[in-house]
């Protein structure tokens, strides 16, 4: 393990210093785009107003024969895109790939300054997150980047879920984290082929009583797996998020596990439809409701101590920290969403 008076220092000549701080940046949504379909590249013009972070993929769903034009055409995408206050990243092929090398080698090369997370999949441990640290610095330095490129762990192995909080203060690089349910129900040995969202058969049933018939309460399947990712990254200064839902056909579904990771404290999840866009955008922004209340409770404790009664209802200093979390999200919603500003009042 480094020292502490180490751990912020370059890990090449040349590298830029790493982040004391993420970045603030709003990202509901990430929006995953196959670049080596030349008919979605030509949508991403108008994508980039419409979701917080644009990702190439370059993993799972790409065939093995276009795996090439697949990061060839994300960094033609970024070369031919102006991507302002929306996020640019991609998700590489996993380290024991074939083609994961190249990915990262030509990627940083190419489009490095514009690049700013890259998405690294099947994440086993801090072993994983220390070498693409070390390989990022070599090449930032090689190519006079002015800025750290940082990384975003997926969670998809029952190993990585065992080393999530060495995981998450792996490196300064570190971004945040994703769910990734399918490749876990697999590593788990799970009993599903859904991807994401619940599952008929994971319930409790009630009592058994003379009155009435049993009635059975569908579970949550990673509500144990997200509440562990949640706590391993802000713990440690992280986004944590919830990754695809696969089901493209219950809109209704889609929203509930989203609203869950919400709640439980993800900032996000990935979109892999444009019907899912809205959806993200809907559930990860605060409630108008939620978002006026939360500042009666910051107006009437300003300093953040005390007690006071709003509408019957006791607030403290916990529920002030609570609105805060609510408002400084809303304000972040606001400075990119002109029409959720004026709904917010800012």
């Amino acid at each position: 393990m480094k020292a502490p008076s180490a751990f912020y220092k370059p890990l090449a000549i040349g590298a830029p210093a790493p982040y004391r701080d993420i970045p603030v940046r709003l990202e509901r949504m990430i929006h995953f785009v196959p670049p080596h379909i030349e008919k979605m590249r030509a949508k991403v013009p108008d994508l980039i107003d419409k979701v917080d972070v644009v990702l190439g993929n370059l993993e799972d769903a790409i065939p093995a024969d276009a795996k090439s034009d697949a990061r060839s055409g994300f960094i033609q995408m970024a070369r031919d895109n102006d991507f302002g206050s929306t996020g640019l990243w991609t998700r590489v092929n996993c380290l024991n790939s074939p083609w994961f090398l190249d990915d990262v080698l030509e990627i940083v090369q190419s489009i490095g300054d514009k690049l700013d997370v890259i998405m690294l999949p099947k994440v086993e441990g801090a072993w994983d997150i220390h070498y693409l640290d070390q390989l990022l610095a070599q090449l930032e330095a090689k190519g006079g980047l002015s800025k750290p490129i940082l990384i975003h762990a997926i969670l998809e192995t029952a190993e990585g879920v065992k080393n999530v909080e060495q995981i998450a203060s792996a490196s300064p690089r570190m971004h945040g984290m994703s769910l990734g349910p399918a490749d876990l129900a697999a590593s788990r040995g799970m009993k599903t082929t859904r991807v994401g969202g619940g599952h008929p058969d994971y319930a409790v049933l009630s009592d058994e009583t003379d009155a009435a018939a049993r009635t059975a309460y569908q579970q949550d399947l990673w509500h144990y797996t997200v509440a562990k990712m949640v706590d391993a990254c802000l713990s440690n200064g992280l986004k944590p998020f919830y990754g695809p839902f696969g089901d493209f056909s219950d809109p209704q579904a889609c929203e509930s596990q989203f609203r869950n990771a919400f709640l439980m404290g993800c900032l996000g999840a990935w979109t892999l439809h444009p019907t899912q866009i809205e959806i993200a955008k809907k559930v990860f922004s605060p409630d108008p409701q939620e978002v006026e209340f939360a500042r009666k409770i910051l107006e009437a404790m300003p300093d953040g101590t005390g007690a006071v009664m709003i509408d019957g209802k006791m607030q403290d200093d916990a529920t002030w920290k609570q609105a805060k979390v609510i408002v400084d999200l809303a304000k972040l919603v606001a400075s990119k969403d002109s029409g959720l500003a004026e709904v917010y009042g800012f």
